[in-house]
């Protein structure tokens, strides 16, 4: 059903006939300007769908490692000082 403003309301199709909307002038071909969707996925995705397909997580460590950051236990100095290393390295 068409609903062109709120005066007018296309009407009712029979059930086993093509419904065509207006047939006055032939509609012209205007040029498909739909673009096509993309996805991107990071390397890093790539590896966490490749890892969690193959079985690799050992979710025994992910289970200790969450916890441990849920207890305040994870952060250390000692893991901060080598993230922050690895990280000037990366950088600079």
């Amino acid at each position: 059903m068409h609903i062109h403003g709120t005066t007018h309301i296309h009407g009712p199709h029979g059930i086993n006939a093509p419904h065509a909307p207006f047939r006055g002038q032939p509609a012209s071909e205007a040029p498909d300007t739909r673009s096509a969707d993309r996805v991107d996925i990071s390397a890093a995705a790539e590896a966490a769908i490749h890892a969690a397909e193959s079985g690799e997580v050992r979710q025994g460590l992910v289970d200790q490692i969450r916890s441990q950051i849920a207890a305040g236990t994870y952060e250390t100095p000692g893991k901060l000082d080598r993230a922050v290393e690895r990280l000037l390295d990366e950088i600079g």
